[in-house]
């Protein structure tokens, strides 16, 4: 195997248009709203949340549809899912299956939606996928979605889930410079107009390769999900949006404490690459029409806990950076909460807003929202939250 051609790399970093080098795509389109607005949709079983407390939430992708073309009613920007390749067994009611595969569910939506943005979530390093594969996959769906398609990039912290496709798992660090070299591969393949080969540092290459057609609008969307120094580092040079978690923990006090210096962070990594990027948090909203009400619904939910699916799941073998600093064992707030999502928001729709509205003063550029009932309370937020945040400043 050889080495990285480094000259090859960063000659191709600086060559390679975005999306938002174009005003008329539909990233660019999205980014005119002061703050993105997200949904993560539930498309694994048991949704954002280890409780029993009864619901409608569920996995299938006709739910998912559902949720996503009421979405879009609404005014949302994007949607994308989580991937897991989570074995059966011992975890809980609300963690008995993997559910659907986010790479092609989320694509799948580019036939029943018209403007929201599809981010499917990869693991590109397992497999391990060929990017010529991806690279033509990505242009496809690219032209399919009208250039609304893209790849939240992900390298995988689990160690059962290298093992699942055959490695040992790859140290933390490694797994992004080997997700850099893919990633810049792949935007050469998507923008070269001739054919070229390469040969991979790991267990890829290719000889005359040439991707036909192109994406429409220099490449598909780039998100990754990250909190480590050499995860900023690849967001920096790569996405146009980062999928952040609040570095202090699961409140709303400590997000507010911590995400100014984070946010920060993660800006200056693309401005020394020369661009731009966005930040997303995400919150998973518990809202009522009152205080009393939100937080007899969030000690339900508590109440409720799925314990068994808790410690299976804070059990797992994990290196991730992002939730460091997030309490375990604390059913409302942190690793092992029954509620779920990167931090909680419990409140009235004044609440939410007050709260929305000073995590985007601490430098969160958008939110992917996950709900613990998802129809209903998609329904409710954008009857009673959406117009509050129009008011607000933070939509239009």
């Amino acid at each position: 195997m050889s080495t990285i051609d480094t000259t090859f790399l960063r000659a191709s970093k600086e060559a390679i248009a975005s999306p938002t080098d174009y005003p008329q795509s539909p990233l660019s389109q999205a980014l005119r709203q002061p703050v993105l607005l997200g949904l993560f949709l539930p498309i694994h079983h048991g949704g954002w949340s280890s409780s029993n407390l009864p619901r409608t939430t569920d996995w299938s992708f006709d739910y998912n549809a559902k949720l996503t073309q009421k979405a879009e009613e609404l005014g949302f920007d994007l949607v994308f899912g989580y991937s897991t390749w989570q074995p059966k067994g011992g975890q809980g009611p609300t963690r008995t299956e993997a559910g659907l595969d986010a790479f092609i569910a989320i694509a799948s939506l580019a036939a029943i939606t018209s403007r929201i943005l599809l981010i499917s979530t990869i693991h590109v390093l397992y497999g391990p996928w060929h990017p010529i594969h991806l690279a033509k996959f990505g242009a496809t769906l690219d032209h399919i979605s009208k250039g609304r398609w893209g790849i939240n990039v992900v390298t995988g912290h689990r160690a059962y889930e290298h093992e699942l496709f055959g490695w040992s798992q790859i140290e933390h660090d490694r797994r992004y410079e080997l997700a850099d070299e893919f990633v810049t591969v792949l935007k050469r393949l998507w923008s070269e107009t001739e054919n070229f080969s390469y040969k991979s540092q790991s267990s890829w290459q290719f000889k005359d390769a040439y991707i036909s057609p192109r994406p429409l609008y220099g490449r598909p969307i780039l998100v990754n999900a990250t909190g480590s120094d050499a995860g900023i580092e690849f967001a920096g040079r790569h996405s146009d949006i980062v999928f952040i978690t609040s570095p202090a923990g699961g409140d709303i006090e400590s997000a507010l404490s911590s995400l100014p210096a984070h946010t920060a962070r993660v800006k200056q990594s693309a401005i020394a690459n020369g661009k731009q990027v966005r930040t997303l948090l995400n919150p998973l909203i518990v809202v009522r029409e009152t205080e009393k009400e939100a937080e007899e619904y969030a000690q339900a939910i508590i109440d409720h806990a799925d314990y068994e699916s808790i410690a299976g799941r804070s059990g797992v073998s994990s290196d991730a950076h992002a939730w460091r600093g997030h309490q375990k064992g604390n059913l409302r707030h942190g690793v092992g909460s029954a509620i779920g999502g990167n931090v909680q928001l419990i409140g009235s729709p004044e609440q939410i807003t007050e709260q929305l509205l000073q995590l985007n003063k601490a430098g969160v550029d958008g939110f992917q929202l996950a709900f613990y009932d998802f129809e209903p309370d998609l329904d409710f937020f954008g009857q009673r939250v959406l117009p509050l945040l129009k008011q607000a400043g933070l939509r239009v």
